[in-house]
């Protein structure tokens, strides 16, 4: 996988056609950072829609199932993803954990999939306000890259992680560089216990109340390979604020 910047919007259940236009002027306002990449993870109605309006950036999934196909009513296979025009898909994000009951198991078998079917995949993985408070956000942090995450031989370079705080996402609440940059290194020991040195080339992303005021901040600690952004990736000027503020140039 590539080593630039990584910044990947995640649009969660938001967006029409009409949201397009923010998607374009991404595409093209990201032409003035070539060295970060840049993708966006729409809801799967607007999956080929946006891969046929973009050029310079990447389209993705936000889940995809386990199975290559079957009876799954309301569900999306990774080979679908793949034929919709995307090239990567999300797995594990801390809404899809809560709210679905995902496992760790389900979010690797997922990944595993999307991997088969020639996509990239993020793994998300995080720790909730209770876990943290009780000093063992590191720990849970480290069991859930364990067992999340893909063991082919080439996975690490297909894979990313994103480290997304669950109490920050959507919150505003932030936490410290220091921490961020802790958990990324723990993150980090993981993947290279995992996958030996192949786990140094996995990009780490941090996602949790990423905004253009705090980007710069946040990219800026050790260890963190890009961003998993949420609601201020649905507006290109914020969205292309945080592109901005991870491009190595402008951290020159």
């Amino acid at each position: 996988m590539s080593n630039l910047p990584y910044v990947v919007g995640n649009w969660k259940m938001n967006g029409t056609r009409a949201l397009l236009t923010e998607a374009r002027s991404i595409d093209r306002a990201s032409g003035r950072y070539p060295k970060v990449q840049v993708a966006l993870a729409p809801p799967f109605t607007l999956i080929h829609r946006l891969q046929e309006a973009v050029q310079n950036i990447g389209v993705g999934g936000q889940d995809c199932h386990a199975e290559e196909s079957g009876a799954f009513t309301g569900d999306i296979a990774a080979p679908m993803l793949k034929d919709a025009g995307a090239d990567f898909t999300i797995v594990g994000h801390s809404e899809r954990r809560s709210m679905h009951g995902e496992t760790d198991e389900m979010v690797k078998a997922k990944a595993e999939s999307a991997l088969a079917a020639g996509l990239t995949v993020i793994v998300c993985v995080g720790e909730t306000e209770a876990e943290r408070d009780a000093g063992q956000a590191e720990t849970v942090v480290s069991g859930q890259v364990e067992n999340s995450v893909p063991r082919s031989e080439d996975a690490p370079a297909r894979l990313s992680v994103a480290y997304e705080p669950v109490w920050a996402i959507g919150t505003g609440r932030v936490p410290s560089v220091g921490d961020v940059a802790a958990m990324h290194r723990s993150i980090r020991a993981k993947l290279v216990e995992i996958y030996g040195d192949a786990g140094t080339e996995v990009r780490i992303l941090y996602g949790g109340s990423v905004k253009a005021e705090n980007a710069a901040e946040l990219l800026g600690a050790s260890e963190v390979g890009g961003a998993l952004v949420g609601g201020a990736s649905l507006s290109a000027e914020s969205f292309i604020a945080i592109v901005g503020a991870a491009s190595p140039d402008q951290q020159e």
